[in-house]
């Protein structure tokens, strides 16, 4: 008999009939004799109309609020689903975020998980009953509610999986697992039977949005065997755990991409020691990731800074950098929303020689310049025009032979 953790996504519990849906899947788990947990998320859309009903009231919202409010989309969603499974003459119980023992710190609308207390769950689980327990949320040390941001629920699942020592913990989405790469952009894509950590964190990091990033590192560090499947067939779909052998065998397992990050060029730069982590501290301070780093050789002691950052954040990082400039000196700031990164990812990078070299051969025969590069063991990106974004996706794709379909058990 497994322990089970099983999480739904807003499409899966779009609608009462969908919810349904999703209770005799989990019924029939729990009819095979596996103990089960269930993580759901707000019903699809709930989450933006619950936020734009608070922008109602007062434009940024009160942080502390807009969680509370946001908190309200999961308790419905979990109490509709066990609300059927009682009319069914099932044993269950739901439980939000504080009642779960869910403990997060005190960013609002972005917390992190620091700790869970899962007695009240495995108590409930010894009496036989399915537990179900609000995806997105916690509690912080006050007892301030609390929400994960976008994808929370994700990390909730794994968190709760690792916490309880599952089994499995398993993602049901609209898509039938992790592709090679995103099918409305190359019909070539295929479906991986399975996927280490490391390569599935470069992907989400890189764009892929089948798991949200948080809840990966939480399944490497706890090794939490994870699998992404579809609510709506019945695939197997992909098998997200540590790397082996046949893995490392294949030089790229993916493509990922992103058109979402803007470019920065900060010229005339005094090449002096301290003077590039001024920039980059008032950044940081400002909550801002930076990505891709390039820094040029000095002439007459000056030297060149490129780097890229969220397409959003790109208007307050420009003025940042141009304050920081007027202070140290520099000749002119210049941006560019028109990128787009484009990634191989792969743990067989690490014993295949040459991929670098093939990666860039195939762009640059398809006449795509490449702005920026930036590397890892097991990745490679490149900064490209936008507007060549799926021409690069599909001839990497290709270049690497990922249109065939993989063979092995996830």
């Amino acid at each position: 008999m497994a322990l089970i953790v099983q999480k739904y996504g807003g499409s899966s519990v779009a609608d009462p009939d969908k919810i349904a849906n999703v209770a005799n899947r989990v019924l029939k788990g729990y009819m095979d004799g596996h103990r089960m947990v269930v993580v759901l998320s707000a019903m699809q859309g709930e989450t933006d109309r619950l936020i734009n009903l608070a922008r109602e009231m007062g434009d940024p919202p009160d942080p502390r609020e807009l969680d509370v409010i946001l908190a309200t989309g999961e308790q419905v969603t979990v109490s509709l689903f066990s609300m059927f499974l009682k009319a069914e003459g099932v044993h269950t119980t739901s439980l939000l975020g504080h009642q779960a023992c869910i403990y997060t710190d005190k960013a609002y609308g972005r917390a992190r998980i620091v700790g869970i207390d899962a007695s009240r769950i495995k108590e409930l689980l010894k009496k036989g009953r399915i537990v179900t327990v609000a995806g997105f949320q916690g509690v912080d040390e006050v007892g301030n509610i609390t929400t994960l941001g976008r994808g929370g629920s994700d990390t909730t699942a794994v968190a709760v999986a690792a916490a309880l020592k599952a089994d499995l913990c398993e993602i049901y989405t609209d898509v039938e697992g992790v592709f090679t790469t995103d099918p409305r952009v190359c019909k070539q894509a295929q479906l991986l039977p399975k996927i280490s950590y490391d390569e599935m964190l470069e992907m989400a990091s890189l764009g892929a949005k089948v798991l949200e990033i948080r809840s990966v590192g939480f399944a490497k560090h706890y090794n939490v065997h994870l699998r992404v499947r579809s609510t709506f067939s019945e695939h197997p779909g992909t098998l997200v755990c540590p790397e082996d052998e046949e893995m490392e065998a294949i030089p790229v397992s993916g493509v990922a991409f992103s058109t979402q990050e803007a470019r920065v060029s900060i010229t005339g730069v005094p090449d002096r020691p301290g003077i590039a982590a001024r920039f980059f501290e008032a950044v940081a301070q400002a909550n801002i990731v930076v990505d891709l780093i390039i820094q040029n050789s000095s002439v007459d002691g000056r030297a060149d800074i490129t780097f890229t950052v969220p397409k959003g954040d790109l208007l307050r990082t420009l003025e940042i950098v141009q304050q920081v400039g007027k202070e140290v000196g520099t000749r002119e700031i210049l941006s560019d929303e028109h990128i787009a990164k484009v990634s191989i990812v792969g743990v067989g990078m690490r014993n295949n020689a040459g991929v670098a070299s093939r990666m860039f051969a195939a762009l640059s025969q398809a006449g795509i310049n490449i702005m920026m590069i930036s590397t890892s063991e097991i990745k490679i990106s490149c900064v490209i025009e936008d507007k060549f974004t799926e021409l690069a996706v599909r001839v990497l794709h290709d270049a690497f032979g990922l249109d065939q379909p993989r063979v092995g058990k996830g």
